[in-house]
């Protein structure tokens, strides 16, 4: 399995030679710098760290310049671990860049929702909304909290109720990856990823199992302006 840290940016379209047109998101995949390896024998566990975005030094605290120090790389403004057999290759200060996966790859994609703050039982569970007539008293209600007939004198734990909606992990699986650009720092995805603009996401292999043909990426329209030579 392999994995690497981007930014989502946001959302275009590109263009296939045959007019097959691509919804993609543009992740920004800046090189990941590895900072420390986990080991099974003094960790319990196989992993790497990887620093993301550089950070200025005077703004790392004692603990994070040592990791770094000992790593002999530039401060990192964020800290991510990594698994997978793929990824124990890499030593500390190496760099994974985005090439690390190709076009037509299908990978999961990991983020962290957009938060929608304090929200009702219609809106964050999907609740049918109750009758509209005058005269009802329940129209966006939470509903019975009967228990299935039992009297324990409590709800019973996992109650759809309202309450604060989204900022939580979230993973879309199975997206195609549409062109990877190691010099440009970007990898584009097909369809949405989790989060807002500008949020971390971790890009890594697929762990569904994929079943039948896998979607295969068309040849993409050069868009590239030809500037001609100026007349003499």
């Amino acid at each position: 399995m392999k994995s690497i840290v981007g930014r989502k940016i946001g959302m275009t379209q590109l263009y296939a030679e045959d007019g097959t047109m691509y919804a993609v998101t543009v992740v920004e995949v800046l090189p990941n710098v590895v900072t420390q390896k986990k080991t099974l024998e003094k960790d319990g566990y196989e992993a790497i760290q990887v620093g993301y975005e550089d950070k200025k030094a005077s703004r790392v605290n004692k603990p994070m310049k040592g990791i770094f120090e000992k790593a002999n790389v530039t401060p990192r403004a964020h800290l991510f671990e990594l698994k997978g057999d793929e990824m124990m290759k890499f030593e500390v200060g190496n760099e994974i860049k985005a090439d690390l996966f190709a076009a037509g790859d299908v990978v999961d994609v990991i983020g962290t929702s957009k938060g929608r703050g304090f929200a009702g039982v219609i809106k964050r569970w999907g609740h049918h909304i109750g009758p509209k007539g005058h005269g009802s008293g329940y129209h966006r209600g939470q509903g019975s909290f009967a228990n299935n007939g039992r009297c324990n004198n409590r709800v019973i734990p996992g109650k759809k109720m309202s309450g604060h909606m989204g900022n939580q992990s979230a993973t879309v699986l199975s997206q195609l990856v549409i062109k990877t650009d190691a010099e440009k720092n970007y990898i584009l995805i097909k369809g949405g990823v989790p989060g807002p603009k500008l949020g971390l996401v971790t890009i890594r292999s697929t762990v569904k199992t994929l079943r039948g043909n896998v979607e295969k990426v068309k040849p993409l329209l050069d868009r590239t302006p030809v500037v001609e030579p100026a007349a003499e």
